[in-house]
């Protein structure tokens, strides 16, 4: 049965992108065949539309690293058909077909059952930016991050940062929020931050390799001269788990912190995630996190319109989750 997919192609070295109708013998192997409901719009979508950084090798190509939707068939015992379920990373939408489409199928073990509470459309407002937060929350607290900590979330207005402020907030943590679009100082607040910085107080490179104590524990999407500034004004034996390089992949740091006040740089992955803490994120997710808040951080776009948003996410102009109704 044909599909609706929006399909990249490749020539002269540029990607371009249209909706086409796909004939489902042409999806990859797996054993369970999911109908799409909903994907969404990750920093690494942005990169794989406008074909940056070879992150896809084979064309025409289906991207979309997330979707959640309805088993179809289902050759493992895991599934059946009618569950509900979600997918993030394993890769899927670089190297084999992802969830802009109408349909996608994949490994088993690929999958998540969506949780008790959740719907699909929320599953994806989550997505993986959501699902990065909450792994960064449990990396916090199984470093010793108390309840009432004072913790520190840089670029905030994003997916992850967005999520991790609702979380953290709700949690009973004191958030603070960094952000260099001073206009949306009101939306982060309304998910739960205490405060609101300027990005550029952290984006000085460090004077002296110790400053003064302050976080009792970051989640940073930044990283660069951000992450290096954050090593340096943690308190005592505590951590911040790196999530991000929206402000470079370079470490311009010592060894200071971690050798005289014993903190932790924790890195947080969630493409190879193991399936048992993928399970657990999704459940904490389904209980901590207030959908409420979730509802304002959505934006709904009809599949059509995902290509004309890459530049805007890569740029950092977007806010909060973006939604994809395949269907549309």
């Amino acid at each position: 049965m044909a599909f609706r997919a929006l399909v990249l192609h490749e020539a002269g070295g540029k990607v371009s992108s249209r909706l086409e109708t796909v004939d489902e013998d042409k999806l990859p192997e797996g054993e369970v065949t999911v109908a799409i409901d909903y994907s969404t719009l990750n920093y690494k979508d942005g990169m794989i539309l406008q074909g940056q950084g070879r992150l896809v090798r084979a064309y025409p190509h289906v991207p979309g690293i997330d979707f959640a939707g309805t088993v179809v068939t289902s050759q493992s015992s895991a599934y059946r058909p009618g569950d509900h379920v979600v997918l993030t990373g394993w890769r899927v939408g670089e190297l084999q077909w992802g969830g802009y489409a109408e349909k996608a199928r994949v490994k088993a073990d690929y999958l998540v059952p969506l949780p008790k509470g959740l719907t699909t459309r929320q599953a994806m407002a989550i997505g993986t930016a959501g699902f990065t937060a909450m792994l960064a929350v449990i990396a916090l607290e199984k470093h010793g991050l108390g309840i009432g900590s004072e913790v520190l979330v840089t670029g905030a207005t994003g997916g992850v940062g967005s999520t991790a402020i609702a979380l953290l907030s709700s949690l009973g943590h004191r958030v603070v929020a960094s952000s260099g679009r001073a206009e949306l100082k009101g939306y982060l607040q309304g998910l739960g931050a205490a405060e609101v910085i300027h990005r550029s107080v952290l984006a000085t490179p460090p004077a002296r390799p110790l400053d003064r104590e302050r976080w009792d524990g970051a989640i940073d999407a930044v990283g660069g001269v951000t992450l290096a500034t954050i090593l340096t004004q943690l308190k005592y034996r505590a951590s911040v788990a790196a999530c991000g390089l929206a402000g470079g992949s370079d470490l311009p740091a010592t060894v200071i912190p971690f050798l005289l006040r014993g903190v932790n740089l924790l890195g947080i992955d969630s493409v190879m995630c193991p399936k048992d803490l993928r399970a657990e994120a999704w459940r904490r997710l389904a209980r901590d996190l207030p959908l409420d808040r979730l509802d304002r951080m959505i934006e709904e776009i009809p599949l059509s319109q995902v290509g004309g948003l890459a530049p805007r996410i890569l740029g950092g102009q977007l806010r909060g989750r973006t939604v994809i109704d395949v269907h549309r």
